[in-house]
C-alpha cells in the first residue's frame, strides 16, 4: 500500500493547502498553470511543504512527460537516458507535436557543479524543463548560469492550520490532545505529521497522544536525511554550541556523521554559526569554520569528521556575541519599514561634473562627527 502522505496527495492546485503566496488565485504559479507557461523554476523550502506535489500538478497540467529524479542517487547518465527516450519511434530527434519534458529534481542541491553543467545546456535548449527542489538556499547550491535560466519560488512552512486541514483530510480519528502534539513535533512539516500518524496507526491501531510518543521511540523511524530526524538533530546540534555545550555538540555531530550526513551541510552550519553566534566575540571562529568547510570539500569522509570534531569544540567553546546579527535585523527591518531613504550627498560618488555641482561628496570627512546614515535615521544605533 502506498504511505499515507502519496494516498492524499493534491491533484489539482484547488486541494492544495497552503502556499496560497504562489498558488491562489493571481499568484505566479496558478498563473503559470492556468496559461500553460512553460519555464524552469526552482521550489525552495523546507521539508514537508509541497514541493512534490505542486512540480506533479504543473506537469500534468501542461500535459508534459515528467521524469522523477532524486539528486542523491541519480547522474549524468539518468540525464542522457531522458533525452535519448524514444518518441514516436524515433530517439534523439525533436519531434515538433512531442509532449515537452519536464524533469523534477529533488534535492537538485546535491548534483555537483559537473553534474549541473552537463545538464545546462539541455535547459538552455529548451529539451528539458527543469524543476528544482531544493531545503538549502539555492544562491549558494546552483551554479549560477543555472539558476539565472529559473526562477526561485520560496515555500514557507505550512501554518498550524494548514496542516490540522491536512491531517483531517486523513479521515483517521485523531483525539486533541495527539492533534496538539503532531502540530508541535510536525513544526510545519506535513510529511513529518502524516508519517507519525501513519506510524503510530501501523504499530498500534490508534492514533493518541501516548502511541506518538510511542512510535516516536520505535527503532522503525531511522534518521532521514531529507527531512525527519535530519532536521531535529541539526537543530540539537546547534543549541548545543549556542550552549557551549561541547560534549552535547560532539554526539549530535557524531550521530549525524554515522548517519552519513553530507559533511558539506554540517560544515555550512558552522560557518553560519560562527558568524552568528561568536560573531565579535571571537572573530577568529569564522576563519576556523571555513577552514573545516574547505578540510571537508578536500578531503571528504572518513577523515573530514575529524575537522568536523575540531571545529565544533572550538566554536562550542568559543565565548558568543549575536550583536552583528542583531544589528543586521534590525538595519534590514529599517530598509524594509522605510525603502531606500536618500543617501547623504556628502557621501555619494560625484563620479561626474554634474555631480560636483550638485555637490556629491561635497563636505566628506573620514572621521565625522555626525551620522552618515539617511536624515530620517541619523539617531538609530543597530549595534549595541
Amino acid at each position: 500500500m502506498e504511505p499515507l502522505a502519496a494516498r492524499i496527495r493534491p491533484q489539482t492546485l484547488d486541494e492544495v493547502v497552503g502556499q496560497e503566496h504562489l498558488v491562489g488565485e493571481g499568484k505566479p504559479l496558478r498563473v503559470a498553470v492556468e496559461k500553460k507557461h512553460l519555464f524552469s523554476f526552482v521550489l525552495w523550502g523546507p521539508p514537508g511543504t509541497g514541493k512534490t506535489t505542486i512540480a506533479r500538478i504543473y506537469a500534468r497540467a501542461l500535459d508534459a512527460e515528467l521524469f522523477e529524479l532524486s539528486a542523491v542517487s541519480a547522474g549524468k547518465d539518468d540525464i542522457r537516458k531522458i533525452i535519448s527516450k524514444q518518441t514516436h519511434g524515433r530517439s534523439d530527434v525533436l519531434i515538433r507535436d512531442e509532449k515537452p519534458k519536464v524533469l523534477f529534481l529533488d534535492e537538485i542541491h546535491r548534483f555537483n557543479k559537473a553534474q549541473q553543467d552537463f545538464l545546462l545546456p539541455y535547459v538552455e535548449s529548451g529539451e528539458l524543463t527543469l524543476i528544482g527542489a531544493t531545503t538549502e538556499n539555492p544562491s549558494f547550491e546552483i551554479i549560477s548560469a543555472l539558476l539565472s535560466r529559473c526562477r526561485v519560488f520560496v515555500l514557507e512552512p505550512l501554518s498550524l492550520e494548514a496542516l490540522r486541514a491536512i491531517v483531517k483530510s486523513t479521515k483517521i480519528k485523531i483525539k486533541k490532545d495527539a492533534l496538539d502534539w503532531l502540530m508541535g513535533y510536525a513544526s510545519g512539516d506535513a510529511r513529518k505529521a502524516l508519517g507519525m500518524i501513519e506510524g503510530a496507526m501501523s504499530l498500534y491501531g490508534e492514533v493518541t497522544a501516548e502511541t506518538l510518543n510511542k512510535a516516536l521511540e520505535s527503532p522503525h523511524l531511522r534518521y532521514d536525511k531529507k527531512g525527519e530526524e535530519h532536521y531535529d538533530t541539526i537543530s540539537a546540534f546547534i543549541k548545543s554550541m549556542r550552549a557551549s555545550q561541547s560534549d552535547a555538540a560532539l554526539y549530535y555531530l557524531a550521530r549525524m556523521v554515522e548517519a552519513g550526513e553530507d559533511p558539506l551541510f554540517i560544515a555550512r552550519r558552522m560557518v553560519v554559526f560562527a558568524s552568528e553566534d561568536v560573531g565579535l566575540a571571537q572573530p577568529t571562529a569564522l576563519v576556523v569554520a571555513n577552514a573545516v568547510f574547505r578540510a571537508c570539500e578536500t578531503i571528504g569522509y572518513p577523515e573530514c569528521a575529524i575537522s568536523l570534531a575540531h571545529g565544533v569544540t572550538y566554536l562550542a567553546q568559543a565565548k558568543k556575541d549575536r550583536s552583528a546579527y542583531n544589528a543586521l535585523r534590525a538595519a534590514q527591518a529599517d530598509v524594509l519599514s522605510h525603502g531606500n531613504l536618500p543617501i547623504p550627498k556628502k557621501i555619494r560618488n560625484p563620479v561626474t561634473k554634474l555631480m560636483k555641482e550638485l555637490d556629491y561628496g561635497k563636505g566628506y570627512e573620514k572621521y565625522p562627527n555626525e551620522s552618515y546614515l539617511p536624515d530620517k535615521l541619523k539617531k538609530r544605533k543597530y549595534l549595541k
